[in-house]
């Protein structure tokens, strides 16, 4: 009976006891500090070594920084956390693992690429909103030398980057949700199914998760019976310049205008006139960033109070991309708002 109350069609659930996130908190390198959203992080750092060896070792380091910004932020003990849902782009998520090494506080390892917010976000919220928690703490990570190493050619190579790459962020995000506090709160979540269109190309990842984040959108709508107009903003992440066009066109299609309402944080995160980041931002610290910055800001101003954030992801590898498959994608969306909304 339970189930039936929280089900709402084929991929999404409501959340009546609406999880608050109780605090957020960001860090950004050099480049992600030069666009227009600087203000809105909690740190700039200018080393994008962290002061670290290795650009793996910075990654974890940014981890740990924004988990215990966070906690602190929330005036709570490392130890008040029942669960952590986290994960980076980095095989085997050793950027995570190695952060919460000596953290002690249980943990669940994730990859949804740069999905892996909202994924985190969702599970967090669920967890809650299940009793099985009181305090959860959802986080993930990016960073540009790390994903360039892994994903495409040594940094000393210099390959010429195609019109449709996106810039992987070094950036950090981590937020704390309760059972308690003022909000904003976490209201339904729309679980993604795995969407693959046939694209191949490595370097447009914006068009191989446009799909996937034009049939979760759908199918949240679909199943709330809610509409566009229901939100003051739709945000995806990542699909940058090319993807975010796509998602628009394909849901003006069906006749439905998201003009005005909609953007994306690979698009908001940098300046690409002055910048030149090509299609916009990726990576998972990017959305991470963006949300637990600006967008959690503007929310607690008032001047957003029904968000739907959309992380989109490519679930590719190295090895998938050598041996030609194409690149499936995967989106998971969040409805956050100001108010518990009658929970």
């Amino acid at each position: 009976m339970l189930l039936e109350t929280k089900r709402m069609g084929g991929q999404t659930v409501r959340l009546p006891s609406a999880p608050a996130i109780v605090s957020c908190a960001n860090v950004v390198g050099n480049q992600e500090g030069k666009g227009p959203l600087r203000d809105s992080f909690d740190c700039v750092s200018e080393d994008s070594l962290f002061g670290q060896k290795t650009w793996e070792q910075a990654e974890s380091e940014m981890q740990k920084r924004v988990l215990n910004a966070a906690i602190a932020k929330a005036g709570i003990d490392a130890a008040t956390l029942s669960y952590i849902f986290a994960g980076d782009l980095l095989n085997q998520c050793i950027g995570t693992s190695f952060a919460l090494r000596p953290s002690e506080i249980p943990f669940f390892g994730l990859y949804g690429a740069c999905s892996t917010m909202a994924e985190s976000l969702s599970l967090a919220a669920m967890m809650i909103d299940g009793g099985f928690a009181n305090w959860t703490a959802a986080m993930t990570s990016s960073h540009f030398c790390t994903a360039e190493r892994q994903y495409r050619n040594p940094l000393e190579y210099g390959n010429q980057r195609t019109p449709t790459a996106q810039w992987t962020a070094t950036a950090a995000g981590a937020a704390i949700l309760s059972n308690e506090g003022n909000g904003p709160y976490i209201t339904h979540v729309t679980t993604g199914k795995i969407v693959d269109w046939g694209i191949a190309d490595a370097n447009n990842m914006g068009a191989a998760m446009a799909p996937a984040a034009y049939q979760t959108l759908r199918a949240h709508f679909a199943d709330t019976g809610r509409t566009p107009e229901a939100y003051d903003l739709i945000v995806t992440g990542d699909l940058g310049v090319l993807g975010k066009e796509i998602v628009t066109d394909l849901f003006a299609k069906d006749g439905v205008n998201l003009m005005g309402r909609y953007d994306d944080c690979g698009v908001l995160i940098y300046d690409n006139e002055k910048q030149d980041m090509h299609c916009g931002g990726s990576g998972c610290g990017c959305s991470a960033a963006v949300l637990t910055g600006y967008l959690v800001q503007e929310m607690k101003k008032g001047r957003i109070k029904r968000l739907l954030f959309a992380g989109t992801g490519a679930l590719l590898s190295p090895t998938s991309s050598q041996q030609g498959e194409s690149i499936p994608g995967i989106c998971h969306v969040v409805a956050i708002s100001t108010e518990r909304e009658g929970a």
